[in-house]
Formats: structure tokens, sequence, C-alpha cells
């Protein structure tokens, strides 16, 4: 398997910080190479380009339609984050997500 890369995006980029830490924490247990970083909804524009996929806080989801179009004709995958493992932060959750989309 390749490099993972992921961008996580929030309002202020804060939250997803934390998540960012413990999906490559879990990437990091698992033995695959990952690379996560956290933004605000404002700096998709500039790291869009260097991901394999785009994982949008809940409280977002009003954002996936619109990003799904700025992504179309890429190979990157968009999908919201679940509640469930993103209200505790959960990076295995998050990780078996972002696998579950290949």
């Amino acid at each position: 398997m390749e490099k993972l890369r992921v961008l996580l995006v929030c309002g202020s980029g804060a939250s997803t910080g934390f998540m960012a830490k413990n999906i490559r924490k879990a990437a990091s247990k698992r033995g695959i190479e990952c690379s996560v970083v956290a933004r605000s909804e404002a700096e998709v524009e500039n790291y869009i380009h260097d991901v394999d996929y785009l994982m949008v806080g809940p409280h977002l989801k009003y954002l996936v339609a619109e990003l799904k179009e700025k992504v179309a004709g890429t190979d990157i995958k968009v999908a919201l984050m679940d509640q469930k493992y993103y209200s505790i932060l959960d990076g295995d959750m998050a990780l078996d997500h972002i696998l579950s989309l290949e």
C-alpha cells in the first residue's frame, strides 16, 4: 500500500488537529505510512491537490457536495467524518473509514 495522504477539514482546524494526530498514531500502529493534515475550510484550496482523501468534519456536511465538485475528474475521495468517531476523536475508527473508501 502506498502512503495515505489525507486532509481533514473543519471550521478552524482545531478539533481536526487532534483527530489528525490520532489517525497518524493508529496508522503507525498498523504499519501504514500516512500523512494527515488538518486545515480550516478556508485553506482547502491550498492543500487539495496534494492529497488522496478529503475528510470533512460532521458539522460541515453542507460542504461535501461542493468539495466533490471541486475534485471531480481526480482520484481524490471525499467523505463526511462520522459523528460517532469524530466526537471522541477515535483515530482507529477514522482510519477504518478512510481505508473503506478505496
